[in-house]
């Protein structure tokens, strides 16, 4: 498929300042300082409440005449003793949304503390992160580093589990992980500062989205063994928890006998839809599609064009390979225009993709979804996550019919 000319125009992702917001205001205590101008205040304050955790956040309304003039670290500065003034407020985020040769938030001039609250400088910029789920990587990882206690002796058999998930998918991880022998399980992102401490006293980690590098080559680095893939679909599921049987060198037995387990749960969920087909193309900017799209391979669907907002990454390479073999095309910085060609060429049944391809499938008449709200938003692990992803795909593909006639019913009919 050709390049448009245009394509550079239209990005798919979200402001990155937006996924750092949505792991940092989730933490209990936290109270973010943004250091952005008005603009950048106004429409982050927005997705902070509406998209985040319905939090609030302060910032000293940086505009130019405070970057040239020279007072901006000092009214940065006014704002933390101001939020640290709540004695409620134990962690104080300061969100920097520009490159530091520009912006000139030094860290040394920060306080550590202020109040109650620990002080945190974490960049976000927009110049050097291309998308919002690369931002949470270097939220987590920015708050490992300075908060994780990595020199602590080790918890035999513990575990850290990294990726945005839900609780359903939460629920079901812990309970497997418990079944296999895993005696502690930490989650990140979390609502706790606490976890970011506990975290390096792990003896290994699953990184369950491809994009999180940053965190994945800092614990690494710290001597914690990383595990990549996630338990999507039924072959995945049971490699998945091997890998952390033998990593955590627990008994292969009882691993072995779970993951058979759990494996034909899933078989079971994915068999019950063996009569679904149809073409469908993933296009989302969340950073997690590659594995949705296997599970639709799986169920043996055809996917013929997938995309996503991330990087290519070693993380995801497992994914990469499999479902290029099986067909699939894949973009990564994936832009608009590329995923509108991509429905024109391949005449989808169905596109999961962001609102404005959506728009432009349904003005074809092809059923269409919004991946973030309808696929981020739900379980996808185990046989669990099988169920409820093809289940609504089923629902989706039956009723392509109807779609077609609302098109043909509001296309005029010349005379």
């Amino acid at each position: 498929m050709e390049k448009n000319t245009c394509a550079n125009l239209h990005p798919q992702s979200m402001c990155p300042a937006f996924g750092g917001l949505r792991v940092l205001t989730r933490i209990e205590g936290a109270r973010v300082c943004l250091v952005a101008d008005q603009g950048c205040l106004y429409g982050l304050t927005f997705v902070s409440h509406f998209y985040a955790a319905r939090r609030s956040i302060m910032s000293p309304e940086l505009m130019n005449v405070q970057i040239s003039g020279g007072t901006m670290i000092d009214d940065v500065r006014a704002t933390i003793e101001q939020i640290a003034d709540d004695p409620a407020v134990t962690f104080i985020p300061v969100v920097s949304t520009c490159v530091a040769e520009t912006a000139g938030i030094a860290e040394e001039l920060l306080p550590e503390k202020a109040g109650n609250a620990q002080v945190q400088l974490v960049r976000l910029p927009a110049f050097q992160i291309k998308s919002h789920p690369e931002a949470k990587d270097v939220a987590v990882s920015t708050l490992l580093g300075r908060f994780a206690d990595f020199g602590a002796p080790k918890r035999e058999k513990s575990l850290l589990v990294v990726g945005e998930i839900f609780p359903v998918d939460a629920m079901a991880i812990g309970a497997v992980l418990q079944r296999i022998g895993v005696e502690s399980v930490i989650a990140l992102p979390g609502t706790e500062l606490e976890d970011y401490v506990e975290a390096g006293k792990v003896e290994a980690c699953a990184i369950l989205h491809p994009f999180y590098e940053r965190t994945a080559s800092l614990l690494e680095k710290k001597g914690i063994l990383t595990i990549s893939g996630n338990p999507v679909g039924a072959g995945a599921t049971a490699g998945w928890i091997e890998q952390i049987g033998e990593v955590l060198e627990l008994d292969m037995e009882t691993v072995r006998q779970v993951a058979a387990e759990e494996k034909e749960k899933a078989a079971t969920v994915i068999e019950k839809f063996a009569n679904l087909s149809g073409k469908v193309i993933v296009a989302g900017y969340e950073g997690n599609e590659l594995p949705v799209v296997r599970l639709l391979l799986e169920a043996g669907l055809d996917v013929p064009y997938a995309s996503t907002s991330i990087a290519r990454t070693a993380l995801g390479e497992e994914d990469h390979q499999l479902l290029s073999m099986l067909g699939t095309e894949i973009r990564y910085r994936k832009f608009l225009e590329e995923d509108m060609q991509a429905v024109m060429k391949y005449e989808p049944d169905l596109v999961i993709g962001t609102t404005s391809l959506d728009s432009f499938a349904k003005e074809r008449g092809i059923p269409a979804i919004y991946y973030t709200n309808n696929i981020s938003s739900r379980p996808v692990f185990f046989a669990a996550g099988a169920g409820t992803v093809l289940g609504m795909v089923a629902g989706l593909l039956g009723r392509k019919d109807v779609f077609r006639k609302m098109k043909e019913y509001f296309t005029p009919t010349l005379p």
